[in-house]
Formats: structure tokens, C-alpha cells, sequence
């Protein structure tokens, strides 16, 4: 390379040729080297980059207050932040979302991204750190383990409201379903065998209920990563602080993002604990076991077209087979398994991220944020494929719910209370054995007139709103 192009940096393993016009320095190029692994930038999570922004431009702001540094640095320091929170200078945070350190890479990163753009504010040119520095400047009273995991919980916090959001335009879409099936009587199904009769909105109206629950667990969750150690330094004792720091920063930090923030009790403890991360990965787990459940219904119920269940027809929006014509397959439902399946497997590298932790310190936050952006990003995702391309467009099977339903002898539950036990088993034998309806064996033992059988598997009779 042009040595024109280049400019030389520093840290205590030796020198380094940077890219002149690169905004990030030595360190970040060190971990560039050390974590080729997964080949995802963190720039792939907007709001972790805008979340470190948000916690530099806060401690800037709380540093200037103590009087530790001027207001010419804190102003370019917050320049830069801003610029970054308005999504610029995204491409310049480059360290894999592996990385070992604790996140140090990561914080590294955004010292000297801040730095470099906050010297071009003060008409420096970048690695002039004479005039800001990354460490001394934008890290003051900083330490990565009180930096990084609040910035981690305030996106987190972020990317949980998106979820939020979408698991609120499924539930819509299913409560619209629940109505406009209301009217259909089916045979309900425990063990995938017939069991009593509800209604084809009943059971669209339990996906939405079960949405319901898991979207206030998810608030719940949401509330517990709403307490931060910024302030601690580096293992809790606010080593290197002002005295009144913590508490500055805090309000500093909640008016910025519009949280409210909360500074942990006991900051040594706070530190090592990742906890709020493992209820938040539980709920998450929560959420794709349910989503699953629901999507496993929804291909069973649409199986077929004609060897199946069909009681629902899902829309069609791809081709199913390279090998077979006209068959089209329920994709949408198997991607949402998918997206579960993977969510269930990051709740268990989260645990086990956790459990490693030592001492004063969890080493392994980088794989636990990576791990819970993801989930959080596909679920959402998976929420919004689901409603928009398979729920919105799903067709009851009239036809088809009546003939299974007239066929089975889930009604005969319903003689209990009229013939008794053991007559009702008396039908249900009968039906079963001579492939009859029990509409059928009920008028051929006279033991109920048509009228009488028309009240009692009515809808009204059989159902029990609620």
C-alpha cells in the first residue's frame, strides 16, 4: 500500500499501519485480526451501535458536569454520537460478534470511531489523539464492563419493543380469524384423537391468548435489564469515578435514550450477573415454543388437501415440489418452526454463557448479545412472515369441518348428561364398530327423536363461550 494512505498507530503490543481514512484505530484492528469467525460485523445490530452512542454521549455529558473534561472534547465526543445514533458511520464498527474479551473489541471500536470522527469536528485529522484521545477522552470513567453491558440492555430494550410491536399485529390477525370462524362447529382433538366439539374460532382464539401471556412476560423481562452498572468501572468498585458518577450518568443516560434506567444496588454484583439476560432468553424460549406449537396446528389442520385433516386451507405462496405438480406446501408454518427451533437453541449457549462466568466478571457477554439479538430479530421477523403471509389469508373448510364433524363420535360426550355414561358408550361402540354417525345409532335405538338430537348438537348446547 501507498504509504501516503496509511497512518501509524499504537498500544503496548507495538505499532501498526492503519488505512488513513479509516475511523477506527489499532484495537479495533487487533480484533479484526484475532476474530475472523463468524464473518457478521456488529454493525449488523443497529441498535447495539446506536446503543454504545447513546452510552458515550452520556458519559461525555456526565464527565463534563464532574468538570473532568472541557467542554470543546465533550462537545465533539457527543458530535460524533449523534452522528452515529442518526445511523452514519455504521460501517465503521467492524469487530466480529464472536469475540473474546468481554466485549473490549467492541468497546474499543466505538472509543476510536468517536475519537476519529470528534478530531475531524475539532479540525484534526483522525489518530491525532494529542488533541481527543479514545481511551483517555471518550473512555473516561469508563470501564467495557460497565460500557458494554448497558449498552447491550439498552438495545435489547429496544429490539424487545419492536417484538413487542409484532407479536401484537399476529394477535390481531388471529383475533380477526377467531371471529370469522366463529360459526363453525368441529370436532376438537386431544392426543390427535376425537374428543368434544368447539368451534374453528375457539381454537384460532387460543393462539392469540397464548401471544397475549407471553407478550406481558416479555414486559416483565423487559423491566429487569432496565437496571444498569454504568458507573461501576471495572469490576463494580468505581475505580478511576468521580465520586457521584454512577448517579449522574445514570440521569444522563436515561434522558438520552428515554428509558427509565435504573443503577443497580450492589455494582459488584451487577458486574458479574447475567442473570437479566437468562429470564429474558427463558421468555424468548417461551415465546418460539408457543409460536411452534401454534404453527405445528396450523400445518396439521391444513394437511391434505385431500389425505389429510383440510379443515383449513393456508394461502399459497410458493410452488411446493420440483418434482410433484400442484403440490404446495404450508412454508410460511416451517420457517416460523425454524426460527423456534434456532431460539430454543440460543436460550441453551445463553445458559450455558452465564453458568461460565468468574468471579467479578462474565467473559462471554459478546455470545449471550449475539445470541439474544438474534432471537429477538427472528422472532420478530417470524411474527410479521406468519400474519402477513400465511394467517391473514387463512380459509375455513366448511365442507370438510362438517363432514368430520357429523362423522365423529366426539359428540357423543355430550349424551352424558341426557342418556347417561354408560348408554352414551353403548352409542359410541356402535358408531365406531358399524362406521355410523351417532346422529345415526341415537335414531336407530330410538333413543332420541331428530328434534331432540337438533337442540342438543346445536351450537349453543355444545359450546360454552366465554
Amino acid at each position: 500500500m501507498n504509504s501516503k494512505k496509511l497512518r501509524i498507530e499504537h498500544d503496548l503490543l507495538g505499532e501498526m499501519a492503519i488505512p488513513a481514512e479509516s475511523y477506527f484505530g489499532i484495537h479495533t484492528q487487533r480484533a479484526v485480526d484475532n476474530f475472523p469467525v463468524s464473518g457478521n460485523k456488529i454493525s449488523i445490530y443497529p441498535e447495539l451501535i446506536n446503543a454504545l452512542a447513546t452510552v458515550k454521549q452520556a458519559c461525555a455529558e456526565a464527565n463534563r458536569s464532574l468538570g473532568t473534561l472541557s467542554d470543546t472534547k465533550a462537545n465533539a465526543i457527543i458530535a460524533a454520537c449523534l452522528e452515529i445514533r442518526n445511523g452514519n458511520l455504521h460501517s465503521s464498527f467492524v469487530v466480529d460478534v464472536i469475540q473474546g474479551g468481554a466485549g473490549t473489541s467492541t468497546n474499543m471500536n466505538a472509543n476510536e470511531v468517536i475519537a476519529n470522527r470528534g478530531l475531524e469536528h475539532l479540525g484534526h485529522a483522525k489518530g491525532e489523539y494529542d488533541h481527543l484521545h479514545p481511551l483517555e477522552d471518550v473512555n473516561m470513567s469508563q470501564s467495557t464492563n460497565d460500557v458494554y453491558p448497558t449498552a447491550v440492555k439498552i438495545a435489547l430494550n429496544f429490539e424487545i419493543k419492536k417484538l413487542h410491536s409484532a407479536m401484537g399485529v399476529l394477535i390481531a390477525e388471529f383475533d380477526k380469524k377467531s371471529a370469522e370462524f366463529a360459526q363453525y362447529l368441529k370436532v376438537g382433538r386431544t392426543q390427535l384423537q376425537d374428543a368434544v366439539p368447539m368451534t374453528l374460532g375457539q381454537e384460532f382464539s387460543t393462539y392469540s391468548v397464548m401471544l397475549q401471556e407471553d407478550q406481558q412476560r416479555l414486559i416483565e423481562a423487559s423491566r429487569l435489564i432496565e437496571e444498569i452498572n454504568l458507573g461501576a468501572t471495572a469490576i463494580g468498585t468505581r475505580i478511576n469515578a468521580p465520586k457521584g458518577y454512577a448517579e449522574i450518568v445514570s440521569k444522563f443516560l436515561s434522558e438520552i435514550s428515554g428509558l427509565q434506567l435504573v443503577t443497580a444496588a450492589n455494582l459488584v454484583e451487577a458486574t458479574q450477573d447475567a442473570g437479566a439476560f437468562v429470564q429474558l432468553s427463558g421468555v424468548l424460549k417461551r415465546i418460539a415454543v408457543k409460536l411452534s406449537k401454534t404453527c405445528n396446528d396450523l400445518r396439521l389442520l391444513s394437511s391434505g388437501p385431500r389425505a389429510g385433516f383440510g379443515e383449513i386451507t393456508l394461502p399459497a405462496v410458493q410452488a411446493g415440489s420440483s418434482i410433484m405438480p400442484g403440490k404446495v406446501n404450508p412454508v410460511i408454518p416451517e420457517v416460523v418452526n425454524q426460527i423456534a427451533f434456532d431460539v430454543i437453541g440460543n436460550d441453551m449457549t445463553i445458559t450455558m454463557a452465564a453458568e461460565a462466568g468468574q468471579l467479578q466478571l462474565n467473559a462471554f457477554e459478546p455470545i449471550i448479545t449475539k445470541n439474544l439479538m438474534d432471537s429477538i430479530i427472528y422472532l420478530r421477523q417470524g411474527c410479521l412472515i406468519l400474519a402477513e403471509k400465511c394467517v391473514s389469508g387463512i380459509k375455513a373448510n366448511p365442507d370438510q369441518l362438517a363432514h368430520l364433524f357429523n362423522h365423529s363420535i366426539a359428540t357423543v360426550t355430550a349424551l352424558n348428561t341426557v342418556i347417561g355414561y354408560e348408554k352414551a358408550t353403548f352409542v359410541a361402540k356402535e358408531a365406531f364398530s358399524k362406521n355410523k354417525s351417532v346422529r345415526e345409532v341415537l335414531l336407530e335405538n330410538k333413543m332420541m327423536t331428530e328434534e331432540q338430537i337438533e337442540q342438543l348438537f346445536s351450537v349453543e348446547n355444545l359450546i360454552q363461550e366465554f
